[in-house]
């Protein structure tokens, strides 16, 4: 695409008025980890809790996307590249809309995540991983996926015939088999607050 001729337009109210109107920083949480791991669950109950104290708040789902901006991509690895640049994308005009945004993306590649840091700003990129074993992963299935996966229904499915690279250094992890979602929720709330940002 030729942009010589696209240019950027400032808007009238920016994003350090939303964030001292809201009371707090914007940011991205990132919720990466295998499927069944609890991403979804956690993500929602966090974003919840911060709405509950007058947070500003929205939860971009991968299945939920898929249904619309990304409906039109597929699992290659090319596509999944494509689907995590376009989150990016839009979570980074959530953090300039003055809200906390929380993504949940099984987001596999540790590259494709680094791209989306890339966009934001320090501290605007909280990555999260959300650890649980692929054995509890597979009991759990809460989607019938792994078993779809398991028979070749599924090709290319993380942690079964896709790879699944886990983040070298993320902010917060939080382990969803030794802890309940409560206590993975009052774990991450109590890092954003220790970081200044809630």
């Amino acid at each position: 695409m030729d942009s010589k001729n696209i240019v950027w337009h400032d808007a009238s109210v920016d994003r350090k008025e939303r964030n001292n109107k809201n009371g707090h920083e914007s940011f991205v949480l990132w919720f990466t980890g295998l499927s069944g791991s609890g991403k979804s669950t956690l993500a929602n109950a966090v974003s919840r809790k911060l709405f509950e104290e007058n947070k500003q708040t929205y939860v971009l789902d991968g299945d939920n996307v898929r249904h619309g901006l990304n409906k039109d991509l597929g699992f290659s690895p090319e596509a999944r590249t494509e689907n995590i640049r376009r989150i990016g994308e839009v979570a980074k005009l959530f953090v300039d809309s003055g809200q906390i945004v929380s993504t949940a993306f099984i987001s596999p590649y540790r590259e494709d995540r680094q791209q989306v840091r890339d966009l934001l700003q320090e501290n605007e990129f909280i990555e999260i991983h959300v650890d649980c074993s692929l054995s509890t992963c597979e009991e759990r299935d809460p989607k019938g996926l792994y078993k779809k996966a398991r028979t070749g229904e599924i090709p290319s499915f993380t942690g079964v015939s896709s790879p699944y690279e886990a983040p070298e250094n993320p902010e917060i992890v939080v382990n969803t088999e030794e802890n309940s979602i409560e206590a993975a929720v009052d774990i991450i709330v109590k890092k954003l607050e220790d970081k200044g940002l809630v």
